[in-house]
């Protein structure tokens, strides 16, 4: 009797640390502003499987691109006391006042493809003005520098932003190539929607006038890859250059039926695993941010991907 109410006392001992230890497990708050973005929902998918194999609690949020749903989660997280927050492509100045809470509140905030804020540790991110070169460069290039282009922006993110401006750098020193029509997306909501509407007006309105096609990012590329093959188009016709990567943009450079020629990859997954290893080095370990982020970035390369490559890519 006495020996089974020792092992009694000793199991209850151990069911108390176990469960202690689940308790003390790191809560992490995951927030990608909007997962129908393919590459928006490999980051927070990619950070909340590596923070569950560290043990950590994960709860990943999705704000389908509206703005007082993005603010709100921070909110409720922020509030709730979380240990830390991985935010994917999320947007700084708008959301300021969420992020100076969360430091005010000691929670670490590592962003991903978001832009840098000084509430934040770091911004987990390519070198967009390397990446925005390489493409506007290659896109001008398969034109021999001379002809009529479209383009796809979105300024309300950053990174496509970014690539914006450097776009106009590009062209400002290339004038032989001229700008026949421009659409910047507007809606994140209904962001599918917006870029059919704008691109496929556009296309109609230049039809036989362009060489190329210029996209901020790959979800807009895809949408304007099936109207330019709606339209009659075939591949060779007009070159498709944006940024992103992603297995359905590698099967289209490879389709000998799309009109997609190239796209800067980024390795999302490798950015999102090294937010959480980051996180944990500071948040768990007790290392200082200066000691392993020089600056409000840390950018990850990125990789050009055509037809020259992408059966490397493809899986």
């Amino acid at each position: 009797m006495r020996k089974f109410k020792a092992l009694l006392v000793a199991g209850g001992l151990a069911s108390t640390a176990f469960f202690a230890a689940q308790a003390a497990a790191f809560e992490l708050g995951v927030v990608a502003f909007q997962m129908s973005a393919e590459t928006q929902a490999r980051c927070a998918n990619t950070v909340g499987a590596e923070a569950e194999k560290l043990g950590w609690e994960a709860q990943v949020l999705n704000s389908n691109g509206a703005l007082e749903t993005h603010a709100s989660q921070l909110d409720n997280l922020i509030q709730k006391g979380v240990d830390g927050l991985i935010l994917c492509m999320s947007k700084p100045v708008e959301f300021d006042a969420q992020f100076k809470a969360a430091k005010d509140a000691g929670i670490p905030v590592i962003t991903i493809s978001s832009g840098a804020s000084p509430h934040t540790l770091f911004d987990v991110t390519p070198n967009e003005y390397i990446m925005a070169a390489e493409a506007a460069i290659y896109l001008l290039g398969t034109i021999n520098f001379e002809g009529n282009v479209l383009l796809q922006r979105f300024e309300s993110n950053t990174g496509a932003r970014i690539r914006g401006s450097v776009l106009n750098a590009v062209l400002a020193e290339n004038p032989a190539v001229k700008v026949v029509g421009e659409h910047s997306m507007a809606r994140t909501k209904s962001w599918q929607d917006d870029v059919r509407n704008g691109m496929s007006a556009l296309i109609l309105q230049n039809a036989g006038n362009f060489d190329g096609v210029w996209a901020s990012f790959d979800g807009q590329a895809l949408i304007i890859d099936d109207l330019l093959k709606e339209s009659g188009l075939n591949k060779g016709d007009v070159s498709l250059v944006s940024i992103d990567g992603g297995q359905e943009v590698y099967r289209r450079i490879k389709d000998p039926e799309s009109m997609m020629t190239a796209t800067v990859a980024i390795p999302f997954e490798d950015m999102a695993s090294k937010a959480v290893n980051m996180m944990n080095q500071i948040a768990v370990e007790g290392k200082s941010k200066e000691e392993l982020v020089p600056g409000p970035y840390l950018f990850i390369p990125a990789t050009l991907v055509d037809k020259s490559n992408v059966d490397e890519f493809l899986q």
